[in-house]
């Protein structure tokens, strides 16, 4: 025979109203009679009928995390790390009472699949959902995103974006965790100047993200600063831009400016720094670093140090170095992006840019389950630390 609720709530000798309080958690049970419910749960092997709960209530026990690739180490750990607030730290017991099923949704990169994605969680009422990484810079993507999460947000679902900056209507997003990734970039370019290098290459990441052109912006400013750069990117930019997409379509690295020469795609001397010349587009993953790097190394030999997208990106760009029988850091400075577990443990160690992904995760988590109140405005900025270590050193006399 099918255990109910009354069965549940007769076992533990409290109101039925007091057992669907304890199982969803959504109003405050004194310790000795949840301990009560859960026990008689146990023991009657209840188990919550959770469409029906859902239909009762405004949203469902699910929750959604939009990731681009759980394979790499950024969204993994801000993944797993949203996880654990929303699943709840357990008993050992088995037990549910009150915590959320947490679903990983893996994007692949695709702004289709995205739009997907929070249409199933839509339909499945989710509690909320939790977007992270950066955000595809297309006008009609942003506006279909904005849309979507805008009838999430009138269903009664938290909308939290971690790593990724706020939308311009942010009113359906409960609170954005943006990281500071031009300031990041910005520090560890001023931290190579400091050094004395002064022909810097870059190994940017995929053209329409957010995330590569506000790191780069930083890197172009400390460049700016320090009276290498012009005014800005005109034509000859737009012109490497279409070079760098050409070259992500035809399955590599993308380039821009233009292959080279005494001049650069901007008019500037051989001993001036091009800044599209220095800088190579292509996908955040190992492959892009070192293809990017070998075109890097080809357009200017006399590259001192490189700057890498990410860390998985900066991994690429080491092996090109030593390819081409050059030694890092007294060849070749390299340095990369977010501090993954593994940049400590590369030889020489990785300097880069710590980001607090675990931390910023089970922050965007608890946002999620209302276990803490937004920030200010809805906007939280992370800081970024410049973590400086042996892949970096001044260049040859």
């Amino acid at each position: 025979m099918t255990v109910t609720l009354a069965d549940v709530a007769a076992r533990a000798r409290v109101s039925p109203a007091t057992v669907s309080r304890v199982l969803n958690g959504n109003y405050p049970v004194a310790a000795s009679t949840r301990e009560r419910v859960l026990r008689a749960v146990d023991d009657l092997d209840y188990v919550l009928n959770g469409p029906a709960s859902s239909l009762a209530a405004a949203t469902s026990d699910l929750v959604g995390i939009l990731v681009n690739d759980i394979a790499d180490p950024f969204f993994g750990i801000m993944a797993g790390a949203a996880q654990t607030e929303i699943g709840g730290p357990g008993d050992g017991s088995g037990r549910a009472g009150g915590e959320k099923l947490a679903v990983v949704c893996n994007t692949g990169g695709s702004p289709e699949r995205e739009l997907t994605y929070l249409t199933l969680l839509q339909r499945q009422r989710a509690a909320a959902v939790v977007l992270t990484g950066g955000a595809v810079e297309d006008p009609v993507h942003q506006a279909a995103v904005a849309a979507k999460l805008a009838k999430l947000a009138d269903a009664g679902t938290r909308v939290v974006l971690c790593g990724r900056p706020p939308l311009p209507d942010g009113e359906a997003v409960v609170a954005a965790l943006a990281f500071d990734n031009r300031g990041g970039g910005r520090r560890l370019t001023e931290h190579l100047l400091s050094l004395g290098h002064r022909r810097i290459g870059y190994v940017a990441g995929p053209l329409e993200r957010t995330t590569t052109r506000h790191r780069l912006e930083g890197h172009r400013d400390a460049m700016r600063a320090a009276g290498l750069l012009d005014g800005g990117t005109g034509a000859a930019g737009r012109a490497g831009d279409g070079a760098g997409a050409a070259g992500r379509a035809a399955g590599g690295a993308g380039t821009a400016g233009l292959p080279g020469g005494d001049t650069g795609a901007a008019g500037l001397p051989a001993d001036g720094y091009d800044e599209e010349r220095l800088t190579v587009h292509g996908p955040y993953d190992r492959r892009s670093g070192y293809d990017a790097t070998l075109e890097l190394l080809r357009r200017e030999p006399e590259v001192t140090a490189i700057v890498a997208a990410n860390d998985t990106v900066a991994l690429g760009a080491c092996a090109a170095v030593r390819d081409r029988g050059l030694r890092i850091p007294e060849d070749i400075s390299v340095a990369g992006f977010d501090d993954l577990p593994f940049s400590v443990d590369a030889v020489p160690a990785l300097t880069t840019v710590r980001l607090p992904l675990f931390e910023a995760g089970a922050r965007a988590g608890r946002l999620a389950m209302g276990k803490e109140t937004p920030p200010p405005g809805g906007i939280a900025t992370i800081a970024a630390e410049l973590m400086v270590r042996g892949s970096t050193a001044p260049p040859r006399a």
